[in-house]
């Protein structure tokens, strides 16, 4: 291994791969691995330093994002050819993949074992979150059906959003409710559809509040919207209510149990459209615990539709 100085940073490197003992920041990395390349060559057995950051240390320095892991999956399934951006320079700082040069000259890019440790912790983080976000998915979805509605999750409808401008025409989009429920009826006019919006994570609701097509293509399909957060890893819920929008309902987990802490506005909905017919009849509903069909709902008593009490479900 080598050790080089360049622009007040330290530099470690052999034949195989480079360890930077800094982040790099904006630094032209293309010039850093040309001095490190020629330190190699004119010095072959200069001062060892200390060793590539692991998984660990690398995570907490800020190098390893979300861009860094999909980086690593990229090279893992690939056959390992350079792309020579800042993202490979960091996952080579961070000692994640190291360069490998074949018999031919020709360089490749391999993960370590450290980068398959930071896969198998990505791997395993979205595995969790989708695993929490799916417990909850199915609770709300129970609820529903248990309120005597026909429920259905995870789909793929077309909804009508404003366009970009006051006076331009809507726009289509594709949304993708986490549950949609609608009402037990015959009568097509009674079937108030409801979307329920999960969320488990902090940073994943912060983001969605600010996809304002997004709610409107949700108010677009249901005649009411609630968002249902989940709490973090204290216990404490990931968003307060008064961070959701107004046109919006709130429901928390509380003490075990779902609670409303803000309805949801209810505007009027005559008749779903036919594609959003079409895709439910593709798709099978929840049923009933213990495999019963849920009773028909009492057309006279519109109720709650989040199928929670203001005390818990």
């Amino acid at each position: 291994m080598v050790a080089i100085s360049y622009k007040n940073r330290t530099y470690y490197g052999d034949r195989q791969g480079i360890s930077i003992s800094a982040k790099l920041g904006a630094m032209n990395g293309a010039t850093a691995l040309d001095a490190v390349n020629k330190a190699m060559n004119d010095d072959p057995l200069a001062v060892r330093g200390k060793p590539a950051l692991d998984a660990t240390a690398a995570t907490a320095a800020g190098l390893i994002g979300k861009l860094h892991a999909r980086r690593l999956r990229e090279i893992y399934r690939s056959a390992g050819w350079p792309c020579q951006d800042l993202i490979e320079i960091e996952l080579l700082a961070a000692g994640l993949v190291e360069r490998v040069r074949a018999a031919s000259g020709h360089e490749t890019l391999r993960v370590t074992d450290a980068g398959i440790q930071v896969l198998v912790a990505t791997l395993q983080g979205n595995r969790a979150a989708r695993s929490e976000h799916e417990i909850l998915v199915q609770r709300v979805a129970r609820e529903m059906v248990r309120a005597g509605r026909v429920v259905w999750t995870g789909l793929s409808l077309r909804a009508q959003v404003p366009g970009p401008g006051p006076e331009g025409p809507p726009q289509w989009c594709i949304a993708m409710p986490d549950v949609l429920s609608i009402r037990n009826t015959t009568v097509e006019a009674y079937v108030e559809p409801v979307v329920h919006e999960i969320k488990v994570r902090r940073a994943d609701l912060l983001g969605d509040l600010k996809k304002a097509a997004k709610r409107a293509a949700y108010l677009d399909l249901g005649g009411a919207c609630w968002y249902v957060l989940g709490n973090d890893a204290k216990g404490r819920p990931i968003g307060e209510p008064d961070e959701i929008p107004p046109e919006c309902g709130v429901i928390l987990v509380q003490g075990g149990q779902l609670s409303v802490v803000r309805p949801a506005p209810r505007r009027p909905v005559e008749r779903l459209p036919f594609a959003v017919w079409l895709e439910l009849a593709k798709r099978t509903p929840h049923v009933a615990e213990g495999g019963d069909q849920a009773p028909l709902a009492d057309l006279g008593d519109l109720g709650d539709s989040s199928g929670c009490g203001k005390e818990g479900a």
